[in-house]
């Protein structure tokens, strides 16, 4: 589900501006789960108590938290490494930068947050960032068109992940059932990408690129959003950030083999045997001691 953003990134291509797609993307999703949250509250369930209204809503201090979760995980990482993918960056090139999370993620885990990293983990962390940059090592011997400015895009994008993380396992944010959660954020990205589409005159999509422009939305609104975040956030809350960020060294081969699929590109040897070496490091980070139950 990651990995479909990538993709997401190659199918909106020339067909409308980032913030003009994210608009759509963060809008749909909001009001698909204001309606979802609606109905909760209308018809609730037994233990969310009696009547009209019995599922609490998140207090002011962990929508802020949420808020600004939006921000640093949605806005941040998507504006910047669509952005960087659309300016030109190979997918490759900015799936290796986008690697080194589970390196920041595994330092910020013991130190911000006491989880245990073993020896075992962290070699497993080294060996999948040599897998990814076998994966990827053809991409950045290419000719990347692309200017200067977007090479640091990746880098940003990754920071603000990492970030968003921490900010959630360390406020109340992580007590905030998971439809409430991502209907904040999801309406928080919403808006800024809002205020970023009408200041650059790009709020409407293309006329002429209708279909093209709704199958990208689609795309990013049920694997990328529903998909990739749900699953991002559910999967942190059960399993610790390490063990979480470890698997991010499956998309690099993950987006690879899918754009194999879709767009004929070609998938050599030397991207098999990191597919390997991915696959062997994340085996070693969840051979690890276990978190305690969330």
């Amino acid at each position: 589900m990651w990995s479909s953003g990538y993709i997401g990134a190659r199918l909106t291509g020339d067909v409308a501006p980032v913030a003009t797609v994210m608009l759509r993307r963060f809008a749909v999703v909001a009001l698909g789960l204001g309606m979802l949250l609606w109905l909760l509250r209308r018809f609730p369930r037994r233990r969310d108590g009696p009547g009209p209204g019995g599922r609490p809503l998140p207090g002011g201090r962990e929508v802020a938290a949420h808020a600004v979760i939006g921000v640093l995980g949605q806005v941040i990482y998507i504006w910047a490494n669509v952005g960087a993918v659309v300016a030109g960056v190979g997918a490759g090139t900015a799936a290796l930068v986008a690697a080194l999370q589970p390196i920041a993620a595994g330092a910020a885990a013991g130190v911000v947050l006491g989880e245990r990293v073993s020896p075992r983990q962290w070699l497993g962390l080294m060996v999948g960032l040599v897998g990814v940059a076998i994966v990827v090592g053809g991409d950045l011997t290419s000719a990347d068109p692309a200017p200067g400015w977007a090479y640091p895009l990746p880098l940003l994008g990754m920071v603000g992940l990492v970030a968003a993380s921490l900010v959630e396992r360390t406020t109340s944010a992580a007590r905030t059932p998971m439809p409430e959660a991502l209907a904040v954020q999801t309406t928080v990205s919403a808006a800024v990408f809002a205020v970023a589409a009408l200041s650059t005159g790009g709020a409407m999509p293309p006329p002429d690129e209708l279909e093209a422009f709704a199958v990208a939305v689609a795309w990013f609104v049920v694997l990328s959003t529903i998909g990739g975040y749900g699953f991002y956030w559910l999967t942190l809350r059960r399993h610790g950030l390490t063990r979480l960020s470890s698997m991010f060294y499956l998309v690099p081969p993950t987006t690879m083999l899918w754009a194999w699929l879709m767009f004929g590109d070609p998938v050599g040897l030397r991207a098999v045997a990191g597919l390997g070496l991915c696959a062997l490091a994340v085996a070693l980070v969840h051979l690890g001691p276990r978190p305690g139950p969330a």
